[in-house]
């Protein structure tokens, strides 16, 4: 009987061969020489692969050779998990860091209403029932018995003994309703940045109108520590989904020599980032707002975690800061 003559394997074979053995085992798991010879295949495949395009060779023979070249530098040069959470975090930083005059006007969007709607309570009373319609949970009696009333504020300041489950259904509506004025005010800057502004205007006039019922007499101290704790990473998260609104509003109503459907592609993935960032806040502040505010805890140590966050909050822009310049390796091998 002959004896069979073994053939050698071809470049094309060995490399689908070692990338089978790569997608069957992960690509760390192969030995550094099997490693590089892959590497090595898909560069000299490639070339090859342009070469039989330029003279119009067989094209099934092509199309494997193509799907063979995408499967290896997927290998090659994809990111794994951690390198992907680390380029995340990095495209957050880089987001914060080249949107500063947006969160800038949406932070003074927010202080200007927070002045106006104090100023127009204080000098007009009746004003409440205007910027705080029945429709947000405060109907005329309640909020005629909030303002002329201490016994009504101490009331609604007063701390109860919680309940845990109560306070988790709480806590994912208070998640939910805050995530969903988040999207509002980031989704609407598409509309040349106009609701976002409004938006968040009208954010800042019912803080101011709220601050104006409570920030008078005995209460202000109670008051503060009722509403700083959640309102740190809410006004945060809030302020984050409105300045990538007006991202998007910019790229719309400014586009440059651009057309306004490249300057809204070309600014979305900041605007996203921004909103992303947000959403960990409004989880922190509705879990604040059902457990710490609708709790017995006092004065002093509902202040001391508004405290916290805000130092938390200077400490991750801090981080931020210093991470969004890195920049990662290209092939994970």
């Amino acid at each position: 009987m002959p004896e069979t003559i073994a053939r050698e394997e071809t470049p094309t074979e060995e490399l689908a061969r070692l990338l089978d053995d790569a997608e069957a085992h992960r690509l760390r798991a192969l030995p550094f020489d099997d490693l590089h010879r892959l590497a090595r295949l898909y560069r000299s495949e490639s070339a090859r692969l342009a070469r039989l395009r330029d003279r119009g060779g067989d094209p099934d023979r092509i199309g494997h050779l193509n799907s063979l070249c995408v499967r290896a530098h997927g290998l090659l040069y994809s990111k794994g998990d951690g390198a992907r959470s680390r380029s995340f975090v990095r495209e957050i930083a880089r987001a914060l860091a080249g949107t500063g005059r947006f969160q800038t006007l949406a932070w003074a969007l927010l202080a200007i209403g927070v002045v106006i709607g104090f100023s127009l309570v204080v000098l007009d009373p009746s004003a409440l029932y205007a910027l705080m319609p029945a429709s947000l949970g405060y109907d005329t009696g309640r909020i005629d018995a909030l303002y002329r009333s201490a016994e009504a504020r101490d009331a609604f300041l007063a701390r109860e003994v919680p309940d845990a489950a109560r306070n988790m259904v709480f806590g994912s509506s208070l998640f939910a309703n805050n995530t969903r004025v988040g999207i509002l005010a980031f989704a609407t800057g598409v509309l040349f940045g106009l609701p976002t502004l409004l938006l968040q205007f009208y954010n800042g006039i019912m803080l101011g109108t709220i601050g104006a019922i409570f920030l008078r007499g005995d209460h202000a101290l109670a008051f503060l520590a009722w509403i700083l704790p959640h309102a740190v990473p809410e006004l945060t998260a809030i302020s984050l989904c409105c300045a990538g609104g007006l991202v998007l509003g910019h790229a719309m109503a400014a586009p440059g020599r651009e057309t306004r459907t490249r300057a809204l592609q070309r600014s979305a993935p900041a605007a996203l980032a921004l909103f992303l960032a947000s959403l960990p806040l409004f989880f922190v502040a509705a879990w604040i707002e059902s457990f710490i505010r609708e709790s017995t805890l006092g004065t002093a140590a509902r202040l001391g975690v508004a405290a916290a966050g805000l130092i938390l909050l200077g400490a991750a822009a801090r981080v931020l800061r210093g991470l969004r310049g890195e920049r990662p390796t290209s092939p994970t091998w």
